[in-house]
């Protein structure tokens, strides 16, 4: 919970940067004179990209937590017996052993979403954070994709 309230709080303070520096392009492009119309228009660009990378980290942050929830219903949620450090992060060599094992899982069952879940987690866990979040991305499009296929065909799929 306390993470999610720090990530509001950016979330906002973020936002409210794009609107000031969204209203000095504005402000630059009037202007009318060629080199502040350019500033403008590249000031106009950026609060835009970031306005799309923010969607796209709470998407993320939303999904992975929506999907973290229904492996804990469905009792498919790994359980952390790892030891930790003093910071309370796993200690990366028992994560390295453990990561084996959901690395297996995963190539045995590659359009299973969850494995691919499990694997992220055992990636986040061993410290590799830019292949937990890739792990997870495709877990995440995979779970979507089990959702829009047809009930019949998610039944011939599991046969």
């Amino acid at each position: 919970m306390k993470s999610r309230m720090a990530a509001a709080l950016m979330a906002a303070v973020l936002v409210v940067y794009f609107v000031l520096v969204g209203w000095r392009a504005v402000q630059f492009v009037l202007t009318g004179q060629p080199l502040a119309v350019v500033i403008g228009i590249a000031l106009i660009v950026l609060p835009l990209v970031g306005v799309w990378a923010l969607w796209r980290e709470i998407a993320f942050g939303v999904t992975s937590e929506r999907l973290v929830k229904r492996l804990d219903a469905e009792g498919a949620l790994p359980v952390e017996d790892l030891d930790v450090r003093p910071s309370g992060r796993p200690d990366r060599a028992a994560a390295t052993e453990d990561f084996a094992r959901y690395q297996a899982e995963t190539e045995a069952a590659p359009e299973d979403w969850r494995s691919w879940f499990r694997l992220g987690l055992a990636y986040d866990a061993a410290g590799d954070r830019r292949r937990a979040r890739s792990a997870i991305r495709h877990s995440i499009s995979l779970e979507r994709a089990e959702r829009r296929r047809p009930p019949d065909a998610a039944d011939a799929a599991a046969r």
